[in-house]
């Protein structure tokens, strides 16, 4: 079976935008206006960029859950491919064989292909099966030896699957099942168009209504809404009445944190405002618009905001979330440096968070104390949102 000479292109942290630099930097594409392989951080910008969104769900049998979104997470993949050019081929099949064969081929041609799998059926993610739950995420493969799938999947380092584990990953959600993309090299006389296009995006999802969903779950309505929740529990959907003291709380601190700085997200805890910042400074070369390369310091500014809201979500004054963040960061870090073979530490992890839940029924703080933290996310949340609608202001201006 064969495998691509010399792999090293591990790169990326959100599986979209991670697959497609991962492909295009293995087949050895530069980009014009730097010379080097693909950024995420332009694949980020011209899918859209950085958003804000609020969703709360709470399905029987499961935990709550506050979903925090960061970036434009509407239809990313082919968008991001049509704006920059980048012929692609697609293939798709019921057949497991049918599937391995495609993949054997684009190997035998050099290509690097990009695969969906879901991430449950992946031993190395170290997640607990739930026939409820599946994450068909994109990936690309890099070789097959042995029966062993050679993976690149944001982890600095190859990852492995058996054939069957793999297969079985593929074949779990019809929409992509044995799906396969190869692409070639993007074409330098859309950089451009494809660049404003993400960047006028950027500024809708802030300021307009969104392509589905609520307006109130997006941009500056939204943040207003969060305040709203954390601030005033009467309101429908308030705190108060969706994650009340205990485990409730407890979980919903939880996935807020783990959404806005780590899900897809890089190590610097920003809420992929720093990359909106290196994504502005490109832009700024590729559109010669030096005032964009101005705004991205406000955007820095606003990543600084976000870390310092994950410590406020999970602080350190409070052990049981303090041990939670540290814990969910911990494992983060050990799958992007040692991938597979920090398994075993990130089950134990895993399995020391439910213990945790259990803990929190006891919760640690009283209700004035959560009226006071509270309170502190809002102003938080205030920050970041005066911050940023500086930051869209300014990207209007700059792009009018």
């Amino acid at each position: 079976m064969p495998t691509l000479a010399n792999f090293d292109a591990f790169t990326g942290y959100y599986w979209q935008t991670a697959s497609i630099a991962s492909a295009l930097q293995y087949q050895g594409v530069t980009m014009p206006h730097t010379g080097k392989p693909i950024s995420e951080a332009l694949l980020f910008g011209v899918s859209g960029g950085m958003n804000f969104g609020y969703f709360f769900f709470h399905y029987e049998g499961y935990d709550p859950q506050v979903n925090i979104l960061t970036r434009n997470t509407f239809n990313l993949f082919e968008p991001i491919l049509e704006r920059l050019g980048i012929p692609y081929e697609s293939k798709q099949t019921n057949s497991t064989n049918k599937g391995e064969s495609n993949v054997v081929d684009a190997l035998e041609n050099g290509q690097a292909p990009i695969v969906w799998a879901d991430m449950y059926h992946l031993p190395y993610y170290g997640l607990e099966y739930d026939e409820g739950n599946w994450a068909m995420m994109p990936m690309v493969v890099y070789g097959i030896e042995n029966d062993k799938v050679c993976i690149a999947d944001r982890a600095k380092q190859g990852l492995t699957v058996s054939s069957d584990d793999f297969a079985t990953a593929r074949a779990r959600v019809k929409k992509d099942r044995h799906r396969v993309v190869t692409l070639d090299a993007p074409n330098p006389d859309k950089l451009a168009s494809a660049v404003s296009l993400g960047l006028w995006d950027c500024i809708k999802l802030f300021t307009e209504k969104p392509p589905k969903g609520s307006a109130k779950n997006f941009g500056f309505k939204a943040y207003d809404k969060w305040i709203e929740l954390l601030t005033k529990p009467n309101a429908k959907g308030s705190w108060a009445k969706t994650v009340p003291r205990g485990r409730e709380l407890f979980v919903g601190l939880t996935t807020a944190f783990n959404f806005s700085m780590l899900f897809g997200k890089d190590t610097s805890h920003t809420a992929e405002r720093y990359m909106m910042a290196d994504f502005l400074e490109e832009a700024s070369t590729i559109l010669e618009k030096p005032a964009l390369a101005d705004i991205a310091p406000t955007a820095r500014r606003a990543g600084d905001a976000w870390r310092e809201m994950g410590n406020i979500l999970l602080p350190d004054d409070v052990p049981l979330l303090k041990e939670m963040r540290e814990n969910l960061t911990a494992s983060q870090t050990l799958f992007f440096e040692q991938g597979a073979d920090s398994t075993e530490k990130r089950i134990a992890l895993r399995d020391r968070r439910e213990a945790l839940k259990q803990a929190s029924e006891d919760y640690p703080l009283n209700e004035e104390e959560i009226v006071t933290h509270q309170e502190k996310i809002a102003e938080q949340v205030a920050m970041i949102r005066d911050i940023e609608h500086d930051l869209i202001t300014d990207l209007r201006g700059a792009l009018s």
